[in-house]
């Protein structure tokens, strides 16, 4: 597999698509579509791996969570995973509906300047993705 890193220092998070509504009034399909592998690439990128990450502190199960980001941003998708299920066996579920914004990314330290890393996107884009 080869190795791609995008570097960001974009204090702004990637936003995620969405249908548009007139679209989703007609459809049962997700609201929220997901990150592109570009998108996910550049937010990923954008995690600073901070030594003492107070992201998995505040975790509830404990992912090793800028361990799996780093391997988004060098597109190992399957590694990502693999760090992932180590603590939490529906990272597809929980990228939906955890509430990330109350726990892991409250205390992302790019928020202090800027938006903290979309944990739950990533984390939902490495379930979808995965091969």
């Amino acid at each position: 597999m080869k190795e791609v890193t995008i570097v960001s220092l974009n204090s702004q998070r990637v936003a995620i698509s969405e249908q548009k509504p007139n679209e989703r009034t007609k459809n049962f399909n997700e609201v929220i579509l997901g990150y592109s592998k570009k998108e996910a690439l550049v937010e990923a990128s954008r995690c600073l791996n901070c030594k003492n990450a107070p992201c998995i502190k505040d975790c509830p199960v404990n992912i090793n969570i800028s361990g799996f980001i780093k391997e988004v941003a060098k597109n190992n998708i399957k590694k990502a995973y693999s760090i992932i299920t180590e603590n939490n066996s529906l990272p597809g579920v929980c990228g939906r509906v955890c509430p990330q914004e109350l726990q892991c990314q409250k205390n992302c330290t790019l928020g202090i300047k800027g938006d903290s890393i979309a944990i739950g996107n990533l984390e939902r884009y490495v379930a979808d993705n995965v091969v």
